[in-house]
């Protein structure tokens, strides 16, 4: 008898083997992607180290260390434009941190929503814009906000105003104006993961409390909320890793000679002094690198304080 389950329980685990490496497999294309697209480009780094100017072979190219890295505190102005630079970084990244909350604050609101179509119909076009290109974006801002554009032919017709407003060709307000045009962008995407977990809380709960005699805004902010704050608190140590990773794509669109010295941020400055008319490849490498070992300390100091305010971390 014991033998027969001891067989069992060897054939037991040897299935088990089996499923666990079906699994591995399952994940082994993903794996080379990412291999391929996250960390075999590092060995573009190298370019920080040397003095490469294209169309030079790169093994031509002679060794100067770390000069580009000294280079950008070199002198005063180097230094103020890392400066500006890094507070348009900052500045842009922190208007997304203090407001985080609105997505799951929208999606808790679209959840409470008891139309089926008239839900769908706001997820949709609110889900929408993240699709859309910042190109595509540009070309209706620069269509409705332009000096003759739509909005102050409007507002002329209507005797509003006398003299068109600057509202893309002037740096007023330009990192409050970036900050509109990205949560119109994202936020029905960024709702997204929050309705997933919505679905996910225990209904029993709302059961419980509605005996209780609780209302729709009770069951908000004493179910639904906490319910969110794990994924809240994920997703909100996920931005602080990224918090110098602003994107390229809205700001090398948006900006222009009145915008520039506050639309700047740490990623359109790489593309600039890269791929500019008098730029370098090995000191846009140089930023680019700091900029990423950077994001991976943020990353694990908000792992840490996690761990130490919550008594959980990512990893």
């Amino acid at each position: 008898m014991s033998k027969m389950a001891e067989s069992n329980r060897l054939q037991a685990n040897r299935q088990k083997q089996i499923y666990g490496f079906k699994l591995f497999l399952l994940i082994v294309p993903f794996m080379v992607l990412v291999f391929l697209f996250c960390y075999f480009p590092l060995y573009g780094w190298l370019y920080a180290f040397y003095d490469y100017k294209p169309p030079i072979p790169f093994s031509k190219s002679a060794f100067v260390g770390l000069h580009w890295f000294s280079y950008l505190f070199s002198n005063s102005v180097q230094r103020r434009m890392i400066g500006q630079v890094l507070i348009n970084t900052f500045a842009l990244s922190g208007l997304g941190l203090i407001t985080s909350w609105i997505p799951m604050v929208f999606a808790i609101f679209l959840s409470e929503i008891r139309s089926t179509k008239f839900k769908r119909v706001v997820q949709t076009l609110t889900t929408l814009p993240n699709f859309i290109s910042w190109v595509l974006i540009f070309a209706v801002a620069f269509t409705f906000f332009t000096s003759d554009g739509m909005i102050n032919t409007l507002l002329k017709q209507f005797g509003l105003i006398k003299n068109s407003i600057l509202f893309l060709n002037s740096d007023k307000h330009t990192w409050l104006t970036m900050w509109v045009w990205l949560t119109w962008k994202t936020l029905g995407w960024n709702a997204i993961l929050y309705l997933a977990g919505i679905a996910s809380i225990d209904q029993e709960l709302y059961e419980a409390a509605r005996v209780d005699g609780a209302g729709r805004f009770r069951l908000m902010w004493h179910i639904t909320a906490p319910g969110l704050m794990p994924t809240f608190f994920v997703l909100l140590m996920l931005s602080i890793g990224n918090l110098l990773n602003n994107g390229l794509e809205q700001y090398f669109v948006f900006q222009n000679n009145f915008n520039k010295a506050h639309i700047q941020v740490l990623d359109l400055y790489v593309y600039n002094i890269g791929l500019g008319s008098t730029g370098s490849m090995s000191l846009a490498t140089a930023v680019s690198a700091m900029k990423s070992l950077v994001s991976v300390a943020l990353l694990f100091t908000a792992n840490w304080f996690s761990k130490l305010i919550r008594g959980e971390s990512l990893f």
